[in-house]
């Protein structure tokens, strides 16, 4: 892709918008860059612009700014079907994700990952895995560092390693993985999309350009998953279980068993060393940190991928003896008079929260709540039966999760995260779980779930510290 003099518009100036820009400005574009947001909002990204010369638009996306762009260059925080962007693509202006740049320009294998949950701890596992096989690689993309990124320092990584989500995967045209994993799909972003059939073929499109000499790491237990990948091109490996004459890997308990006799080397243009396969090898995951059968599941995925890119037996058992988890993804954060914590702030959707209350067998007091992204809370009902002793509701989410779960168990409305978990601690009794799993987005009273899951520590700090006076 030739960028020299070409007219540009950066759409979108967060994290990934400004790696966008400082790219084009490397290679010689002509750029605007534009955003809905204030100089205030912004910060210090709009100086940096400034200072690389690069014109800047703000408060709304003008079709003026779009009308004689050669390229318009998406971020993943915006539709690519905004008035402005939808217009200039329909005049023949390439539109494109920052993935799709960032992609044009990798001459690395690419092992990308997806779903709607599970997607940053596959991502860090796998990246693990590879690096104790002794296989240096990037590990970017969604996951915090930007694709484009990788491209803009000139580092040469064996292979690349990527979390793609479905925002980005929306905007790809030729992106090919060598190696893609499907975690799985259930309800999220239908604040976005029209529907969810909508949203499962966006995840879907993570196959589009793959061939026959490449691999897919799919969730097999999911009907939804089988049905749309059965004319993919790409050999398909499943977990976490196999049908009759099916690779890949099956959970038994503790335990990983991989079927993996007959898997094929990836056919790319690029070499990737192999380890050799052996039918039925064992991975042990008895005494793993992860907890959760979806972590589990996490854990298949990424040994498949990486034995599929050249990992080792070795390295991924090692990877999967030594992973501590993630930060805000089922988190224990303390223990305070028999009462324990956890931070799930990362379950921003109802299926994130089924898969945290599945984790416990004590009586869980629930916080959620949050910016609703269009879901169906009622889905919860079973599972609050079954192991919420109460639910606290919190944020602009509150109502409509109390009308949909209130009846199901005592639920009462906290006004700030402090609040809330002073709370449950309260109405906790020894050896009950209060756990944050919101179910929800961030965006209301906070910048990012991260930001949120520090909140919840911090609050459980100073009950912590009120306890120990």
């Amino acid at each position: 892709m030739q960028l020299k003099d070409k007219n540009v518009v950066v759409v979108g100036l967060g994290r990934t918008g400004l790696a966008v820009a400082r790219f084009l400005h490397q290679q010689g574009a002509r750029m605007v860059a534009t955003d809905t947001a204030d100089e205030t909002t912004l910060g210090g990204t709009v100086k940096t612009l400034r200072d690389m010369a690069i014109e800047v638009e703000l408060g709304a996306h003008r079709s003026s700014v779009f009308e004689k762009s050669d390229l318009i260059v998406v971020s993943p925080g915006v539709s690519h079907t905004i008035a402005p962007v939808a217009q200039a693509r329909s005049r023949g202006v390439q539109v494109v994700g920052e993935v799709e740049l960032a992609a044009r320009f990798i001459q690395a294998p690419i092992v990308a990952v997806t779903g709607t949950n599970g997607k940053t701890t596959t991502t860090a596992l796998l990246g693990q895995m590879l690096h104790n096989s002794g296989i240096a690689a990037f590990v970017g993309g969604n996951i915090g560092n930007p694709l484009i990124d990788y491209v803009s320092s000139g580092q040469k990584e064996l292979l690349v390693v990527a979390e793609i989500s479905s925002f980005q995967l929306d905007t790809i045209d030729r992106f090919r993985p060598n190696i893609s994993i499907l975690l799985n799909i259930t309800a999220d972003h239908l604040d976005r999309y029209p529907n969810f059939e909508a949203y499962a073929d966006s995840k879907i499109r993570i196959f589009k350009n793959q061939q026959a000499g490449d691999v897919a790491v799919l969730n097999g237990s999911d009907p939804l998953i089988r049905a749309k990948t059965a004319d993919i091109k790409s050999q398909r490996l499943f977990f976490p279980a196999l049908q009759a004459d099916e690779q890949g890997a099956v959970l038994n308990g503790k335990r990983i068993t991989l079927n993996l006799d007959q898997l094929k080397p990836i056919q790319s243009e690029i070499r990737i060393p192999h380890s050799p396969f052996r039918i039925q090898a064992d991975l042990d995951i008895a005494k793993s940190a992860l907890k959760g059968r979806h972590n589990y599941e996490n854990a298949c995925a990424a040994s498949l991928a990486a034995l599929a890119a050249g990992g080792t037996l070795d390295g991924i058992q090692q990877t999967l003896a030594q992973f501590k988890g993630l930060p805000h993804r089922l988190e224990h954060v303390a223990t305070i008079k028999n009462v324990h914590f956890y931070n799930d702030s990362k379950a921003t959707n109802v299926d994130g929260v089924l898969r945290a209350l599945d984790c416990f067998t004590r009586p869980v007091l629930l916080l959620m709540g949050g910016r609703d992204k269009g879901s169906n809370f009622t889905v919860l009902k079973d599972a609050i039966g079954r192991h919420v002793k109460e639910l606290i509701v919190m944020g602009e989410a509150a109502g409509p999760i109390k009308n949909a779960l209130g009846q199901i168990t005592p639920t009462k409305v906290a006004d700030s995260m402090p609040a809330a978990v002073a709370t449950a601690f309260r109405d906790a009794d020894p050896d009950e779980i209060v756990l944050l799993s919101p179910g929800c987005a961030s965006f209301d009273w906070y910048g990012s779930y991260a930001e949120r899951g520090d909140d919840f520590r911090s609050a459980v700090e100073d009950v912590k510290k009120k306890r120990s006076r």
